[in-house]
């Protein structure tokens, strides 16, 4: 008993800590919800359901849900492909080896803002050096097909050696002997990887895909300094609509509604992958 005591006095500080920054914030998030708050005219008023009644029939909120959905499915999947054939293919024996890792590594370095606004001129429509590689002259950010899938390819070319490092370390503690033991057996490239190397990265897949789904979810710097959100909210994700009516119109009532959407989602995926994870444990 004096043990579970002691134990308790030490997790206590931690706890209260870890209370104040995250469990108080999401209680006067929730507060702030129900009441119609706009700071530009000193209202503030409790209405209760009200904002929450309006999101549902918000087509802005859809359209939004709608592109972060598209966003993140179509990004992490395009992710996982390429880290994963990048890891396999750092994880062989070559020269230069340690070089290729470090160039792979360049474009996580470097700051979201940074990168986006490097695409960003990139893609410019007159002086951009993606129209002058092709030969073309495609409006790549004025263009609502364009602009969101421009936002995608930033996104991966951001992210993916963030996939790379996760599965290579998932790939190294790999044994070999059971390489050994499938060629052996006469087990093909193809057939190791699907019956060896794909069943052992499982775990290591399922946490990537946890890390990744929750980042895209909650996308906002790359593609806030990419587009904007725009063309005509064609790239505008909830994260960018919830700091837009926070922010820019203050009303922080509906903002707060927006917000805790923002938080349910990404906790209702992490619990989903967490189950993933738990479930395969078993």
């Amino acid at each position: 008993m004096k043990d579970k005591e002691r134990g308790i006095r030490y997790v206590a500080p931690s706890l209260i800590v870890l209370t104040l920054v995250t469990v108080y914030p999401v209680l006067y998030v929730f507060y702030l919800s129900l009441h119609r708050k706009l700071l530009i005219f000193n209202i503030s008023k409790f209405i209760a359901l009200d904002n929450y009644l309006f999101l549902i029939r918000d087509e802005r909120f859809w359209n939004a849900l709608r592109n972060t959905a598209y966003f993140t499915g179509l990004s992490v999947a395009l992710e996982l492909l390429l880290g994963l054939g990048i890891a396999v293919l750092l994880n062989r024996s070559f020269r230069l080896k340690g070089a290729s890792r470090a160039i792979v590594l360049i474009p996580w370095a470097i700051p979201t803002v940074v990168s986006a606004r490097m695409w960003e001129m990139m893609f410019n429509t007159d002086f951009g050096v993606i129209n002058y590689l092709l030969g073309v002259k495609i409006n790549w950010l004025g263009s609502p097909f364009w602009a969101i899938h421009a936002a995608i390819f930033v996104d991966v070319w951001k992210t993916t050696p963030f996939v790379v490092i996760l599965l290579t370390a998932g790939l190294q503690v790999i044994p070999r002997e059971l390489y050994s033991a499938a060629r052996i057996d006469g087990a093909g490239s193809w057939q190791m990887f699907r019956s060896v190397t794909l069943p052992l990265l499982l775990p290591v897949i399922l946490v990537v895909l946890l890390f990744r789904t929750l980042d895209a979810f909650r996308v906002f710097d790359a593609v806030y300094v990419l587009t904007g959100g725009g063309p005509a909210n064609s790239t505008e994700t909830v994260s960018i609509y919830a700091y837009k009516v926070l922010f820019q119109t203050l009303q922080f009532g509906y903002g707060s509604a927006l917000s805790l959407v923002v938080f349910f989602c990404t906790g209702s995926i992490g619990i989903f992958y967490i189950r993933l994870m738990t479930g395969r444990r078993t």
